[in-house]
């Protein structure tokens, strides 16, 4: 069955007895589809369903939350509910409007694409940073899906309906993805994923000189608490509820004064999980906005020096973050393939002009 027609669903009959504020003009259409769907915590203190929301959906406000209270739009076990309607343990929490998600309604685009390998069954591309990888709230064009669309026709989709995405890197991270042409290479390349057993290497570019040379990093990442646009790791004894189990192994590369170039291999896929967990061990990287990594958070108190790293984030507006490395096994063939794609030219700009401060102060 496609994912419209399990989303669609018929405007809930109670609606107008929940909520009373409704009338025919704002019911429209008795078709709905939903663009949210939220599980509450077994832990979830009561809530109004408004606050809960903003703490799930990015970019919301509470504005257009509360006028789709309003609009009979909210529901909660498939009740209609008011904005002020409180969230309790294992309530599930969706949002439905009468058009599907735009992210799903795809318009093929002619973009270039960076192809690094294809063949009849696997497509490995190398993004390019400030490209996001699917549509999404506020990204409905100009992805790297919009581009595949246009220039591969029949693209299997996977469990979320993406065509071809069998994982994805942020948009303004840059490197390897691999694409799937076919339904065999789609479900036995996110068998591999699933398994663990591909090889994923990132490069970063991380504020100050870490201790070790090499260690590995374990966290449950999940939403922050407190800010909806990041993720944390929880540590405590409902990490479990909180997060997803999350594992990185970085080892450094080279050493800039105040800046670390490092190396870092996932075990697991968790949204941000890099840029996640290098903040929790106190090395946000470079220039990484969302984490707070485009201050000063390492240095001198020098005019200069303060000129100097503004400089840098000239060059490198963006997180320093790269997908260098990628190896998996052909879903056809068996055969052990690896990728990899060279440090771009922003992230090099950047760590010459490192290597050039660093000479300096050793001199």
């Amino acid at each position: 069955m496609a994912l419209m027609e399990i989303m669609k669903k018929q405007r809930p009959k109670v609606m107008e007895e929940t909520n009373p504020e409704v009338g025919p003009e704002q019911q429209g259409s008795d078709d709905l589809y939903e663009h949210f769907r939220f599980v509450a915590d077994k832990g979830q203190q009561p809530l109004r369903v408004d606050k809960y929301l903003m703490n799930k959906v990015e970019n919301a406000t509470r504005n257009k939350i509360q006028k789709s209270a309003k609009d009979g739009n909210i529901l909660v076990n498939d009740v209609a509910v008011k904005s002020n309607h409180k969230v309790r343990p294992d309530d599930v929490v969706t949002v439905m409007f009468e058009h599907p998600p735009y992210e799903y309604l795809l318009t093929p685009e002619d973009l270039p694409i960076n192809i690094v390998y294809e063949d009849d069954h696997v497509l490995v591309v190398n993004k390019a940073a400030g490209m996001v990888v699917h549509p999404g709230h506020g990204n409905y064009s100009g992805t790297l899906i919009n581009a595949l669309t246009f220039h591969f026709d029949n693209l299997p989709n996977n469990s979320s309906d993406r065509p071809g995405l069998v994982h994805r890197i942020d948009k303004d991270t840059s490197g390897l993805l691999v694409v799937a042409k076919t339904e065999i290479a789609m479900t036995k390349l996110a068998k591999q994923f699933f398994n663990k057993t591909t090889e994923r290497e990132y490069v970063a570019l991380v504020w100050g000189n870490m201790d070790e040379d090499e260690g590995t990093i374990e966290g449950n990442i999940g939403r922050h608490p407190k800010n909806r646009l990041q993720n944390t790791v929880f540590l405590d004894e409902d990490a479990d509820e909180k997060g997803k189990p999350a594992v990185t192994h970085y080892k450094v590369l080279e050493r800039l004064t105040y800046v670390t170039l490092v190396s870092c291999r996932l075990e697991t896929g968790r949204t941000h999980q890099i840029r996640v967990h290098m903040k929790h061990i106190g090395h946000t990287l470079f220039n990484d906005e969302r984490y707070g990594g485009e201050r000063i958070l390492k240095g001198t108190t020098f005019s200069k020096y303060k000129q100097f790293v503004e400089n840098c984030f000239k060059v490198l507006p963006r997180q320093a973050l790269h997908a260098r490395t990628l190896g998996f096994k052909h879903p056809v063939s068996g055969e052990m393939m690896r990728f990899e794609a060279p440090i771009p030219e922003d992230i090099q700009q950047c760590l010459d002009k490192w290597r050039s401060y660093s000479r300096h102060v050793i001199e």
